[in-house]
C-alpha cells in the first residue's frame, strides 16, 4: 500500500499588539496564511518566521512596539513587522537592521508575500486548514466584526487618519455575510469595532445590498437590526453621539442589540473639546443619556476621558469631575494625555506638567469606581444573563460577563456552583455580591 506523506508546513508565530481593530487584522492575515499551509506555532523556537503587528498610536505604544520587535529577532532572528508602526519602516530598520520585511496597516497581500519570501509555503491539496469562519485568534464563543477601517476626524491628539487613512467602509451585505457564518461556527457575541461606528456608511452614501431577500443600507442603525436578527450578542463599540444613535436605542429596547454603548467622549469641558478638535454639546449629550436610560433602563454606558490634555486649566478639570457626577457612566477608562509625533496637541503650547497629570489621573478613577461600585451594588439581588468565558474545574466556580461587559476592559461575574457550565454558555444567575469592578453570584 502507498502511503503518501504530508510535508512538514511551516510554521509561523504571531505577537499581535494594539487594539481589537489590529486583533481582526491578524486574524485576516493568519486566515490567509492557514489557507495556504501555514501552522501557527506558539513560541519562538518552533516558527520558521515570526510576525510582529505593532502598534503606533502612541509613543509609549511605539516603545512596546520596539520591544517586541526587539524580543522576536532576538529569540528567533527571522522577523516580519506589520501594523500602524509600519508606517515608520526607518525607525524600525534603524534600530533592528536584521529585520526580515516591514509593511503598514491593512497591507494583507504584502504581509503575506513578506512572509512567503521568509519561509515559502509548501503546497498540499491533501489538508483544508481552515474553517469556513476563518482563522480567530478570540476564544470561539465571541469574535470582534469589523465594518470598516480608517476615519475621517482630525482630532488633535490622534494619528490614526496618518496610519489608517480616511474612512472606508465595507459593504452591508460583507459583513452580514461573515457575521452569519461566524455565529454558525460557534460565535455568540459579535463585537462590532471600527474607528468611528457612528460614521459607518458615510464615504459610500449609505448605499444598500441585497441581504436575504431585503435591502440593507450602509447605515449603522440598519446594520446593528440585521446583525441582531442573527442570535448572537451584538456589541457596539466606538460610537459618536450623532443624532441618529438615538434611533439603535429601539433596537436596543426590543433585544436586538445589547443594551450597552461605548462612546469616546474623551472629555466634557467645552474648552478642552475645542482644543481637542471634538465637535460636543455636554449640556445635549446629558440630556440625550437620561433619554436613552428612560427608554433602556438596564442600558450601560461605557467612555474613555483624557486628563492633562495641553491648556487643560483646573476649571476644565472641575467640570469634567462635576459631569461625570451627572452623567453617571457606567464603565469609565482614563488616560493620561501623552505626546505623540506628529499629533498637532504635541506642539500646542500649556503643556500640563506630569505629577499634575497623575493627581488629575487618580481623581477621575477615584470617582468613577466609587460611581461603578455604588451601581454594580444596585445589581444585589437581582436575576441577570451571563455569557460564560472560562469554568475552573477544580474549584467548580466560572468566570463570566454580563450585557454590560465586553471583555477584557469592564467587569466580570464570578460564579459559584457553577459546575457543568462551558465557555460560550448563556445562563441566568442570581447577583450575590459586588465590589468595585465586579459582581458575584450563583447560576440558577
Amino acid at each position: 500500500m502507498n502511503v503518501t506523506t504530508l510535508p512538514k508546513p511551516p510554521r509561523v508565530g504571531l505577537v499581535s499588539l494594539g487594539c481589537p481593530k489590529a486583533l481582526v487584522d491578524s486574524e485576516r492575515i493568519m486566515t490567509k496564511l492557514r489557507a495556504e499551509g501555514y501552522d501557527m506555532s506558539p513560541d519562538y523556537a518552533g516558527a520558521d518566521v515570526v510576525l510582529v503587528n505593532t502598534c503606533g498610536f502612541l509613543d509609549s505604544a511605539k516603545e512596546e512596539s520596539l520591544e517586541a520587535i526587539g524580543e522576536a529577532i532576538a529569540e528567533n532572528g527571522r522577523v516580519v513587522v506589520t501594523g500602524c508602526m509600519g508606517k515608520e519602516a526607518e525607525v524600525i530598520r534603524n534600530r533592528f537592521p536584521d529585520v526580515f520585511a516591514v509593511t503598514g496597516p491593512q497591507q494583507y497581500e504584502e504581509v503575506v508575500a513578506a512572509v512567503h519570501d521568509a519561509a515559502p509555503p509548501v503546497p498540499s491539496p491533501f489538508v483544508d486548514l481552515v474553517p469556513e469562519a476563518g482563522l480567530k485568534l478570540t476564544p470561539r464563543h465571541y469574535s470582534y466584526l469589523k465594518i470598516s477601517e480608517g476615519c475621517n476626524h482630525r482630532c488633535a491628539f490622534c494619528i490614526i487618519p496618518h496610519l489608517r487613512g480616511d474612512l472606508v467602509s465595507r459593504r452591508p451585505d460583507a459583513i452580514l455575510r461573515e457575521a452569519e457564518k461566524l455565529v454558525a461556527a460557534g460565535t455568540k457575541e459579535l463585537l462590532v469595532i471600527s474607528q468611528d461606528t457612528s460614521a459607518y456608511g458615510v464615504d459610500i452614501r449609505h448605499q444598500p445590498r441585497f441581504w436575504k431577500g431585503e435591502s440593507v443600507r450602509a447605515h449603522m442603525t440598519d446594520l446593528s437590526r440585521e446583525l441582531g436578527k442573527l442570535g448572537a450578542w451584538v456589541r457596539l463599540h466606538y460610537v459618536y453621539p450623532y443624532p441618529h444613535v438615538n434611533d439603535v436605542i429601539p433596537l436596543m429596547a426590543d433585544r436586538l442589540v445589547l443594551p450597552y454603548l461605548d462612546i469616546p467622549f474623551q472629555h466634557a469641558s467645552p474648552n478642552v473639546l475645542r482644543r481637542m478638535r471634538r465637535p460636543a454639546n455636554d449640556a445635549k449629550v446629558l440630556e440625550r443619556l437620561r433619554n436613552w436610560r428612560s427608554a433602556v433602563p438596564d442600558l450601560a454606558i461605557r467612555s474613555s476621558f483624557v486628563v492633562g490634555f495641553p491648556g487643560e486649566t483646573e476649571e476644565d478639570f472641575a467640570y469634567l469631575l462635576a459631569w461625570l457626577e451627572e452623567a453617571q457612566l457606567d464603565r469609565v477608562g482614563a488616560f493620561k494625555f501623552e505626546a505623540v509625533e506628529g499629533a498637532p496637541a504635541t506642539s500646542m503650547d500649556d503643556q500640563v506638567p506630569e505629577g499634575l497629570k497623575q493627581e488629575r489621573y487618580q481623581a477621575v478613577m477615584a470617582l468613577s469606581a466609587r460611581i461603578s461600585a455604588e451601581k454594580l451594588a444596585g445589581k444585589v439581588g437581582s436575576t441577570i444573563d451571563v455569557l460564560i468565558d472560562a469554568v475552573d474545574d477544580e474549584t467548580g466556580g466560572a468566570t463570566g460577563r454580563s450585557k454590560a461587559d465586553a471583555p477584557e476592559i469592564d467587569g466580570e461575574v464570578q460564579l459559584r456552583d457553577a459546575g457543568g457550565l462551558e465557555a460560550g454558555d448563556i445562563v441566568s444567575v442570581r447577583v450575590e455580591d459586588s465590589d468595585e469592578h465586579d459582581l458575584y453570584g450563583v447560576p440558577l
